[in-house]
């Protein structure tokens, strides 16, 4: 038997580990990719930054479809991994990790990606003159202008992933004291009539959600005092 406070520890620390995880992931693939956007004309710039920017506008079970077909045991990576780690990866927290990954790394670029557009490219000019490399540069001078976007997205990014529930449901599903997440156990919580824990988990997940905003909005208004 299963007691109330499993039951609202349990989501709340794997809705943690899987945000932290999928935000460590967003944060170092998301500025690179901002910083390749901003900084680089090429061929096919244009449909990449719309596949990237597309889940934030597809709903999130098309999502969960699409990462089903593609991590799936006869996906694409999913005979891969199955191949490589003799287990799938659906139905675990780990599948929770790559659907929050996959719905919040859109908010990363493009809260990073116009930060590192608003760094003057002068600086990166001078830097370039006095012997600096490019990755020096953008680790040195852009980066580091670009900080409190950056910070931002990441911000907003972890938000999504703790508050991500469609793509989740369909990759990791809904199993007790495995893959239920915050967001799951609200909608099984209220299919099941038990009020009491809903009500809980939505108070923290409206909490943390309000925390999130303010603190962006923080991180932005203290960006416009330092131009």
């Amino acid at each position: 038997m299963i007691s109330m406070l499993d039951k609202i520890w349990f989501p709340i620390s794997i809705t943690f580990r899987i945000a932290a995880l999928s935000s460590f992931l967003v944060l170092c693939s998301g500025v690179f990719l901002a910083y390749i956007f901003a900084r680089r004309d090429f061929r096919g710039k244009e449909l990449a930054e719309l596949l990237v920017t597309l889940p934030l506008v597809l709903p999130p079970t098309v999502i969960g479809y699409l990462l089903v077909i593609l991590v799936g045991r006869n996906g694409l990576l999913g005979h891969f991994i199955y191949n490589f780690f003799g287990t799938g990866i659906l139905f675990t927290w780990q599948a929770g990790v790559i659907a929050a990954y996959t719905v919040s790394l859109p908010l990363m670029v493009r809260t990073a990606q116009a930060a590192i557009e608003a760094v003057d490219k002068e600086l990166e000019y001078a830097a370039y003159v006095l012997g600096r490399s490019e990755i020096e540069t953008a680790f040195l001078i852009t980066l580091p202008l670009a900080k409190k976007g950056i910070l931002a997205g990441l911000v907003l990014s972890f938000a999504r992933a703790v508050g991500e529930f469609g793509a989740t449901l369909m990759l990791a599903g809904n199993i007790p004291g495995k893959t239920n997440t915050m967001s799951i156990s609200i909608y099984s919580a209220f299919q099941a009539g038990n009020n009491e824990l809903a009500n809980f988990l939505v108070l923290v997940l409206t909490l943390m959600s309000l925390l999130s905003i303010a603190l962006t909005g923080k991180i932005a208004s203290r960006g416009k005092l330092e131009v």
